[in-house]
């Protein structure tokens, strides 16, 4: 399998417990926010929007520190984590250890990602790009989420110890899931969310089983345990922005309500557009999707086909002398759209 190849089935192992962790990373009212509503839900009129709502979940994380448990769902399968998490107002840093599975440790500070596996004494350093908390809506442009989805809200549950508001985010069309929320009432920190299916189903699960805010954690103790790679192998992927149609591709026709938000490829930035591996990855704000495109290999790319673990989906397909790989939290549909729309400029 080809490095690209490998990369790949990693970001998608390791991407889910880092998206939820994401996910909770961003949640507390601003300070203004709290000081001139209080109680969020207690508005003097007209109750907040989707976008009021999804701008204090996203801020949530940004003057809190926390450690938590972290807990995620899909199916029949289950990983946990543990995570610690600081933000000085400028700078995010979070440790996060795997409790299931293969022992592994992720540590970001901002962009920069390194993710540690004691048991083959490789670490993989990189920036990523697409590594952003959940809801997404401020990076989007246009600000377009209410076309896509309307809000509704559940009531008051507690979830590890906390009471929270339940949000019930619903897609307005089957292009996309739903998700219900749990915003903690003080901070508005995330603690619980799940994906629903068209028929509004559970599809996967993440919670906090314990959680302790205002936790003593320590931007300077993440940095030391960041620069401690004594004794493994750095592996360092190179990443190269770019845009698809520099690479010579584009969409026939936009897929409604997502946005291109970057590309990039991996190896020799001299290369010829087309020949490395292509990553171009879009957002409606909440949801996202990956195009990978490389060139086709016949010794590897063997089957077209489409799986499933929890709310990623996958689809993989000839394009001519290429091979197109979409992945994303979103409905089979959707990346039939964007496999259809895609085609190659020259």
């Amino acid at each position: 399998m080809s490095q690209w190849g490998v990369h790949r089935l990693s970001m998608r192992g390791l991407g889910r417990p880092m998206a939820g962790l994401a996910l909770w990373a961003v949640l507390s009212a601003s300070g203004a926010m709290a000081q001139t509503t209080g109680n969020f839900t207690a508005g003097p009129s007209a109750p907040p929007s989707l976008n009021q709502w999804l701008d204090r979940l996203q801020e949530a994380s940004r003057r809190r520190a926390y450690i938590g448990t972290f807990v995620v769902s899909a199916g029949s399968a289950m990983s946990a984590s543990k995570i610690w998490h600081v933000c000085d107002g400028t700078q995010q840093m979070e440790r996060i250890d795997s409790l299931t599975g293969t022992a592994r440790t992720t540590l970001r500070k901002n962009d920069e990602v390194l993710t540690l596996v004691p048991e083959s004494r490789v670490a993989w350093a990189e920036k990523r790009e697409a590594l952003r908390p959940f809801p997404d809506q401020i990076k989007t442009p246009g600000n377009a989420i209410e076309e896509h989805y309307t809000l509704r809200l559940l009531g008051v549950e507690r979830v590890a110890g906390f009471e929270a508001d339940v949000l019930h985010i619903q897609p307005r069309d089957a292009l996309r899931f739903g998700y219900r929320v749990w915003s903690e009432k003080q901070t508005g920190l995330t603690v619980k969310m799940q994906t629903l299916d068209g028929q509004g189903q559970v599809i996967e699960q993440m919670v906090f089983s314990e959680l302790q805010l205002d936790a003593p954690v320590k931007m300077e103790t993440l940095s030391r345990q960041m620069a401690k790679t004594q004794g493994y192998k750095i592996l360092r992927p190179q990443l190269n922005k770019t845009t698809a149609e520099a690479q010579g591709w584009r969409l026939k026709q936009e897929v409604p309500g997502f946005v291109a938000m970057s590309s990039h490829t991996r190896g020799d930035p001299a290369a010829a557009p087309g020949s490395l591996p292509l990553q171009w990855v879009f957002s409606d704000g909440l949801s996202s999707v990956s195009l990978f495109v490389e060139p086709f290999d016949a010794q590897r790319h063997r089957r077209e086909g489409a799986s499933s673990m929890g709310a990623t989906h996958s689809l993989t397909r000839r394009l001519g002398e290429y091979w197109l790989t979409a992945m994303g939290e979103v409905p089979p549909a959707t990346l039939r759209e964007f496999a259809q729309a895609l085609e190659r400029l020259r």
